[in-house]
């Protein structure tokens, strides 16, 4: 009877052990879920099964625009292509986070246009011809051409995540948590190019690029 209660003991814990594992080894619901529970704190701006709040924004050229799966499809136009947030919006001290793909094309799959106080800037991620970031427009110059410009390699298929911060005195952005924008606001002039004037106050587009976006949320800082 002693060796039997052991031998029952030991199977015990070892369904124990394995139970520990299998629970550490599941995926989380931001792993599979295009749109995960919001964080406390977060507003979602998208449903994931409609353009509820949002409208098709009429550039002229643009592709198409569907829902499907949870994600948010902007299909590639002559030129852009893109949708735009028709709820108010807060004008500074606000974060605006999302995903983002570029599905096919070779240029911008993400032009984030969003308030700056009176203003209005963009975060272009993976445009002219696919690899430069940066804000358009700072002191007239666009996101090719002025401090906040850089490179980055993108890959078609995969999704990254994109936070833009605009506080008082700032502008910050991240991708997949690294800091790619800081651009302090005293003395500059902030504006956005004429083409995406139509995605204010928040709106986003693609240029001759087929993009998907999901799980796009906003949340205001104190």
């Amino acid at each position: 009877m002693r060796i039997a209660d052991c031998g029952l003991q030991i199977v015990g814990t070892l369904l124990v052990v394995l139970a520990g594992c299998a629970d550490q080894a599941a995926p989380t619901t931001a792993q599979t879920s295009p749109n995960p529970p919001v964080p406390a704190g977060w507003t979602r701006l998208f449903d994931g099964v409609s353009l509820q709040n949002w409208g098709e924004t009429d550039f002229g050229g643009q592709g198409t625009v569907e829902v499907k799966d949870g994600t948010l499809i902007l299909g590639q136009g002559n030129d852009l292509t893109g949708v735009t947030w028709r709820g108010d919006f807060p004008k500074t001290n606000f974060e605006v986070s999302l995903q983002a793909m570029r599905v096919d094309g070779h240029d911008f799959f993400c032009g984030l246009t969003f308030p700056v106080k009176e203003s209005f800037c963009s975060l272009i991620v993976g445009g002219w011809g696919g690899a430069t970031v940066g804000l358009s427009s700072i002191d007239g110059q666009d996101a090719s051409e002025n401090e906040t410009t850089r490179a980055m390699d993108f890959v078609d298929g995969r999704w990254y995540t994109i936070v833009v911060q605009v506080k008082d005195d700032a502008i910050n952005a991240w991708i997949d948590g690294k800091q790619v924008v800081s651009q302090p606001l005293a003395g500059r002039e902030i504006s956005i190019r004429p083409e995406v004037s139509l995605s204010r106050p928040l709106g986003i587009a693609t240029w001759r690029t087929t993009g998907a976006l999901r799980d796009i949320r906003m949340r205001r800082l104190e």
